[in-house]
């Protein structure tokens, strides 16, 4: 039997949940949420790996309309920002909508019903608007090295920790220096037996000088919201104007004078030091935040390698210089395929034609948001909406805030289906990638996974943060075609708004 919903939303994690809460604000009932794991949380659910944490800070990284008086550090660690998820998901009422289990494994536009035709692991639905939440943190990415997949000792990615390897006393080779690397690196050196770190590009690393909040502050912002609120804005501006180092040569030399002070402060061997000084423009690559990272690396229990991998033998990895070492657990640190997301592979819309057809060679969409030939299907941190220095939670809350406007539009319009125009969808990504290609992300003299195969920036924004909100702060029809619906069809939205 095929269930009807009219609006079915792809994963529960920050941009799903928040797009369900928002749908529930608006008097919203008939929606689900699809979700293949047993609980909310998107990727603070799945990255487990000691250590995991946020890198923008709590009071950012959280709704606008849902604050968390009660973060208990400066930069939340994974385990508080996954009850933070689960309490707003049980606190909004949200949870009745969602449908665990289900994993998506095709959804196909029905052009003469106007309807998507879903497919999940639990069984077929329909629904007129189909809106994907998820981000590019979902596929982990191992690099191509020969050898690789037959490593004969223990292997994991950091993003599919696996709890069951006890790394005590364990030679543990790691292969990446990314986000994740510079958070577990630190926890795994005190246990490991030998720790060695395969770098390939070193990245900058600044101070994060996190710590521990006060009773005191927690207590004055249960009892004082608005002081948590204007605590937000100023994080915001703060993080707004680190923008300036990726554009401002002025900006860019102090903001490189720090990564550099930090690593002279917390690295005294000048010979690992220049191995860990990075070559490239700051920003090119993500920057890094760590008070733990360098001081880990010069522990004796670590050795640095800077020398490329050629392959892997056995439980044995063989670098360019022609030096074998033998290990016994091998963990990948080595980030996501933000340039291919899975769920393109599976999305077919008007003609059949597959989103990952449309996306090749590049990503692209308007605002981030929708696709040229993919009628009522929106996308929440699509294609150029990450960012490289503020939260992508603000970006999330600012395409909900648009969906919601196109679904007012269809209703008020009664329409049937709506997608860009090919013509506004080229206009808008020539012009992205206009200022991309004059920025340091793609003249900073580094290779980033904000490229994809091409060499094109397809994942990130180009401004600073407020400039896409306001970007999108009005719904213009203009860029849009729709299809009138040729019966009157119930409203997506309801009129009567609800609170919390």
């Amino acid at each position: 039997m095929t269930i009807h919903t009219d609006i079915a939303i792809l994963g529960a994690g920050f941009a799903g949940l928040g797009m369900a809460i928002r749908l529930k604000q608006r008097g919203v009932q008939d929606f689900v949420v699809f979700e293949r794991a047993s609980e909310v949380g998107g990727t603070w659910r799945d990255n487990t790996y000691p250590g995991c944490a946020c890198d923008i800070k709590s009071d950012l990284y959280s709704f606008s309309f849902a604050p968390n008086p009660d973060w208990m550090h400066k930069y939340a660690r994974q385990p508080e920002i996954l009850a933070y998820l689960k309490a707003t998901t049980d606190r909004f009422g949200v949870r009745p909508h969602l449908r665990f289990g289900h994993e998506m494994q095709r959804a196909e536009w029905d052009a003469g019903a106007a309807l998507w035709r879903i497919q999940t692991s639990r069984g077929d639905y329909t629904a007129r608007v189909l809106i994907s939440g998820h981000g590019p943190l979902i596929q982990p990415r191992w690099p191509h090295i020969p050898g690789l997949g037959g490593f004969q000792g223990q292997k994991f990615h950091s993003a599919r920790w696996d709890h069951t390897v006890d790394l005590t006393g364990k030679r543990v080779a790691v292969i990446g220096t990314g986000a994740s690397a510079i958070q577990f690196v630190p926890e795994v050196q005190q246990v490991a037996g030998q720790l060695t770190v395969f770098q390939r590009t070193a990245p900058w690393v600044v101070p994060r000088m996190d710590h521990a909040t006060s009773e005191g502050r927690r207590h004055l912002f249960r009892r004082y919201p608005l002081l948590q609120r204007l605590q937000r804005q100023w994080i915001f501006g703060v993080a707004e104007a680190r923008f300036l180092s990726f554009t401002n040569e002025q900006f860019r030399k102090a903001a490189e004078s720090i990564g550099r002070k930090h690593l002279e402060a917390q690295v005294s061997d000048p010979a690992l030091r220049a191995r860990l000084a990075p070559t490239y423009r700051v920003g090119c690559k993500r920057i890094l935040v760590s008070d733990d990272y360098y001081p880990a690396l010069t522990q004796p229990n670590v050795q640095l390698v800077t020398e490329a991998i050629t392959e892997v033998r056995g439980n044995r990895i063989v670098t360019r210089d022609g030096q074998e070492r033998e290990f016994d657990v091998l963990i990948g640190g080595t980030g996501y395929d933000a340039t291919h997301p899975p769920v393109a592979n599976i999305i077919f819309g008007s003609g059949g034609r597959s989103l990952i057809d449309a996306w090749t060679p590049h990503m692209e969409a308007l605002h981030g948001t929708m696709i040229a030939g993919f009628p009522n299907l929106f996308m929440i941190v699509g294609p150029n909406t990450a960012l490289g220095h503020n939260s992508i939670v603000y970006i999330a809350e600012a395409q909900i805030g648009y969906i919601l406007d196109a679904l007012a539009y269809i209703d008020d319009s009664h329409l049937a289906a709506l997608e860009p125009t090919v013509e506004a969808q080229a206009t808008y990504n020539a012009a992205l990638q206009e200022k991309l290609s004059k920025s340091v992300w793609v003249q900073g003299g580094c290779t980033s996974f904000y490229l994809d195969d091409t060499g094109r920036n397809s994942t990130l924004w180009p401004e600073r943060a407020a400039r896409f909100r306001i970007a999108l702060r009005h719904f213009d029809p203009a860029l849009y075609s729709g299809r009138l619906s040729p019966k009157r069809l119930p409203p997506l939205l309801s009129q009567a708004r609800i609170g919390a």
